[in-house]
Order: C-alpha cells, then sequence, then structure tokens
C-alpha cells in the first residue's frame, strides 16, 4: 500500500489503541469466572495499556500486550513489570504489539536486554470516519448470498455463536472452554452488539462491535470454511458500520494482517482505509523458551 492511502484523520494513535486494548480486555472479562479460572486467565494494566494472559492457551494468542506506552514511555522498568507479570503466571511466550510512533529510541537495545524479537508479520490498523460521511448504500448488508441471511444474536443463541466463532477461528478442535465462554458473554454485554450470518437456523459467520466513547471496534470477524466467498463477512462489515453510526459513534476501527488477504480487501471496500502498521515483537522468558 502506498503512503497516500494512510488515513489524515483526526484519531490519535493513542485512541485507537487504547480501544483495541480495552476491547480484548472486556472481552476476556466477559468469559464466566469458573471458566477464567480453569483457563488460568488474568490482566495486569500497565503504562495505559492491557497485559492479557491465559496459562493454558494452546495458541499463545491471547498472551498478548496491547495499547502499552501511552501512559508512560515504554523503558526497561515497564517491560520489567509487563514480564514480570506472565513469569508469574508461568507463561514464557508473550506478544506485544505496540505503535510505531510508541518505540523508544534505545528499542534495539532494550530487545537485547529483555530477549525480546520481531515476530512474523504485523498488523495494519484500519480507520474510517463516520460523522463527515452521510449513510450510503455500502453502510447496508450487501452482496450476501440469497440462500444466507443475518441478523443480530438473541440471548439464546449465544452458545451458538460462540461455537461458530470458536471452530471458524481454530478449527473443529478448537482448545478450551475459556474462548467459547468469552464469546458467549459478549452477547447481551453493555457495550457489544453481535451479528451473525445464518443458514436456516445455523450460525455461519460472525461479527462484533465494541463502542469505547464515540469509537466503534470491529471485532472477531470469522466465517465457516464452507461458507467463505459468499459475501458473509463484507455483509457484517456494513452492518456493524451502520450499528456504529446508529450508536453515536464518529469512527469505526479495525486491525488485520499486512499481507493481503480476504479480510483487508473487505474492510476497504467498506470504506475502511489503512492509518498505520504495526510491527509485533515475541518476549521470551530465556533464550530457550
Amino acid at each position: 500500500m502506498s503512503h497516500g492511502d494512510y488515513l489524515p484523520g483526526s484519531i490519535s494513535p493513542a485512541q485507537a489503541e487504547l480501544v483495541e486494548a480495552e476491547t480484548y480486555a472486556d472481552y476476556q472479562a466477559a468469559a464466566a469466572a469458573p471458566a477464567m479460572a480453569a483457563a488460568g486467565a488474568r490482566q495486569l494494566r500497565a503504562g495505559g495499556g492491557v497485559a492479557l494472559a491465559v496459562a493454558k492457551d494452546a495458541t499463545g494468542f491471547w498472551n498478548r500486550v496491547t495499547g502499552l506506552g501511552f501512559a508512560e514511555p515504554v523503558t526497561a522498568g515497564l517491560l520489567a513489570t509487563v514480564t514480570e507479570f506472565y513469569r508469574q503466571q508461568g507463561i514464557a511466550a508473550v506478544t506485544l504489539v505496540l505503535a510505531p510512533s510508541l518505540l523508544p529510541p534505545d528499542w534495539a537495545r532494550l530487545c537485547e536486554q529483555l530477549n525480546i524479537s520481531l515476530a512474523g508479520p504485523g498488523t495494519v490498523k484500519l480507520a474510517r470516519e463516520l460523522a463527515a460521511a452521510p449513510a450510503r448504500a455500502a453502510d447496508r448488508p450487501a452482496g450476501l448470498d440469497p440462500s444466507l441471511r443475518l441478523g443480530p444474536v438473541a440471548a439464546g443463541l449465544a452458545r451458538e455463536f460462540a461455537e461458530a466463532k470458536s471452530t471458524a477461528f481454530l478449527g473443529p478442535a478448537a482448545p478450551g472452554a475459556y474462548l467459547r465462554e468469552a464469546s458467549a458473554g459478549l452477547i447481551g454485554r453493555p457495550g457489544w452488539q453481535s451479528l451473525a450470518v445464518f443458514d436456516g437456523a445455523a450460525v455461519v459467520a460472525t461479527g462484533s462491535l465494541h463502542v469505547v466513547e464515540n469509537v466503534g471496534h470491529l471485532f472477531g470477524g470469522a466465517t465457516l470454511p464452507g461458507y467463505r466467498g459468499r459475501g458473509a463477512q463484507s455483509a457484517l462489515i456494513d452492518a456493524r458500520i451502520a450499528a456504529a453510526r446508529a450508536a453515536g459513534c464518529d469512527w469505526v476501527i479495525a486491525e488485520t494482517s499486512v499481507t493481503d488477504n480476504p479480510s483487508l480487501r473487505n474492510m476497504r471496500r467498506a470504506g475502511l482505509r489503512p492509518y498505520y502498521e504495526r510491527q509485533h515483537w515475541t518476549w521470551r522468558d530465556g533464550p530457550d523458551a
């Protein structure tokens, strides 16, 4: 993507990152207490960000730090506070998602000192301003396979929603009750709206909107393998943008891989524009972790 594609915008990186951090924190908190305890789920607020720990997460995805460095600079001391939190949970590898503007001048030295290394493809933050843009056809669900339908997720479908989301992300052998409990807990939770695409009564694609002040965060878009390429995610993105506008949001934000992928293309078709790219970093507790 070219530099000219980047959003000049008036939403700050701090706001965009902290909304994402709040989304992950509240998602974790949506799980029932027994499921959180069984999974070893904890969180720490430090440096303006949120460190999530899930000791029994086989995927490693949920051991991540987001929004760090806005309340105070990223220093060896702040990183030591965060890494000690993970040591106490028995977690030896963690993903650090840091906005590029927050990396300190001595970042290379800190990486060497604390055993932090670059980790695979990063993510791109996308945003779309809503307040200045009139409603248009692209904000309404369109292009969905006519055999499918889109609608809100009622409380009685919370488990089906959670099962479909977990399976779409991780496969039919998705580990642990924790992720399903967290997803099910979103239904009816204040600040959240969850929608699904249905084939008859079956949930086949999912997407949630988390509203933090005047920003709507597009979260958890996933489609079961047999239903991909039939317009489900485009419809869910459009519907959530419309829901964000109805909720009084001025912006919607989202993240996806920096590499070209269907999610990125769907978001761009819906009017979201790349704002900035983030590299991901991995902290390991010792060189052999």
